[in-house]
Parts: structure tokens; C-alpha cells; sequence
């Protein structure tokens, strides 16, 4: 089956976000003058970050998954100072006793079974760290032309980071990185190119070779194109004031 045009699929999403400049505010370009600069460009490398911010990175996104993202981000600062700003080696050092005080303390959000990921992904980023690379490193050399790849390694090595959590978490972090939010999948089941389930094996190569084929014919990042086809699918026709 052919796919929809990129220029087509574009188009779309300009329309219903207030033209081309305010859609390419929205992927992530600001203004300057009459110019629009990638702000992409000027984001600090993962591979510049230290290992306590990608467990983080996990660890928040853990805790929003199935709950209000903004209490999460209220109470930040005390999981923070709770877990030793995710140092590695003072998180693995605690004891289950303590695990369970933190995980009672109303500061943070009081989910044991959340809490325990913290050590659990601490593990998994020390024992890579044993290699001689920071885990933050290894992110960053990951290809992004297979990045179901790193999706599939977070799940089965780390502790729930599989469905969008883990993608999320990376995004986070800075690494390029499609989504599969419900406006996504619905495109891409529009278009034939998956018709089983999202999470299958064959249905997540067909993704990841969409997307690589979209983005060299585009030109744009794996973040801006599943972000660009959420706008161009569902009910989302905010515009924005890009003067």
C-alpha cells in the first residue's frame, strides 16, 4: 500500500495549527526575527548527562504513568532529596527498611511498588556501568534508526519501563524518539501500517521503518514527526500565536 504524502500529512497539520510557523513552533523551532532556529541544535547532549539524571528520568516517568503529571512535578523536589538526587551508589546501598519508609512518607507519592524501581533501575544502570560506559553514553550511541531496539532493552533489563514509559523517560532525557500515543497509532493503522497489536513484534518493526523512511525523506526528527502526525490526526486543533 502507498502511505500518505509527507507533504500531504504536513500540510494538514499546518492547517490545523494556525499555518507553518506556528506547526513549526509546535515541533520545537523558535523564532527569532524572521527566522526560525531549531532549538533541537541547542540541547544539551545525553551523553553529557550523569547517570543520577537518567534514573531521574525513569523514575519520574514511572511515577506519572496512570497518575496526574502535575503532582508529580509538585512533589519533584522531595523524591529528590528522598533518593539522594539518584545518586547510584547511595541508592543501591539502601536497605528494604528504608525502601519502605520512603515509600510511606507522605512527601512523595506513597506507591511501594514504584518505589522499588528506583533500586531495581539503579542495578541496571550500575551493572552497565561496569562496561566502562556511563549509561547515559550508551543511550546516546544507541541508533535512533532503531530505537524499538532501546525500547525493548529498558523493558526487559529495567523495571517498568516498557509501553510509553520507557520512550517517554528518553525523551526526556533528550534522545530522539517517536511516541505512540493513541493519535499516533490511530494514523498508523489508518494508513495500513500495522493492523495487530501495537506492542507486537511485527507491528513495531513496521513502525520504526515508517518512521526511518519518513524521516529521510523529511528530514526531521523521530520527536517532530511522531509529534507532527499527532497534530495532524484526533481532535487537536489548537492554533498558536506565532507572531
Amino acid at each position: 500500500m502507498t502511505h500518505e504524502p509527507f507533504k500531504a500529512l504536513y500540510q494538514r497539520a499546518a492547517d490545523r495549527k494556525g499555518g507553518e510557523i506556528a506547526l513549526e513552533v509546535l515541533l520545537g523551532k523558535r523564532i527569532l526575527g524572521k527566522k526560525l532556529l531549531d532549538d533541537n541544535a541547542a540541547h544539551e547532549s545525553v551523553a553529557l548527562l550523569t547517570d543520577d539524571r537518567v534514573l531521574a528520568a525513569f523514575t519520574k516517568q514511572i511515577f506519572k504513568s496512570g497518575f496526574v503529571w502535575r503532582v508529580v512535578e509538585n512533589k519533584w523536589p522531595d523524591f529528590e532529596e528522598a533518593f539522594f538526587n539518584f545518586n547510584i551508589e547511595k541508592v543501591l546501598m539502601m536497605p528494604e527498611e528504608m525502601l519502605e519508609r520512603k515509600a510511606a512518607d507522605p512527601k512523595i507519592i506513597r506507591n511501594y511498588n514504584k518505589v522499588k524501581t528506583i533500586k531495581d533501575n539503579a542495578q541496571m544502570i550500575f551493572e552497565h556501568q561496569l562496561n566502562g560506559k556511563s549509561f547515559a553514553q550508551f543511550i546516546a550511541d544507541w541508533p535512533s534508526n532503531d530505537i524499538i531496539g532501546l525500547w525493548d532493552f529498558l523493558k526487559k533489563n529495567g523495571a517498568r519501563l516498557g509501553g510509553n514509559t520507557g520512550p517517554y523517560a528518553l525523551r526526556l532525557l533528550g534522545k530522539d524518539t517517536f511516541i505512540l500515543s493513541s493519535d499516533v497509532e490511530a494514523y498508523l493503522r489508518a494508513q495500513q501500517i500495522i493492523d495487530g497489536g501495537l506492542q507486537s513484534k511485527k507491528s513495531l518493526n513496521a513502525i520504526q521503518a515508517f518512521f526511518n523512511d519518513l524521516q529521510q525523506k523529511s528530514g526531521y526528527t523521530l520527536t517532530q514527526l511522531s509529534r507532527l502526525i499527532a497534530f495532524a490526526s484526533g481532535d487537536n486543533y489548537m492554533q498558536v500565536d506565532a507572531t
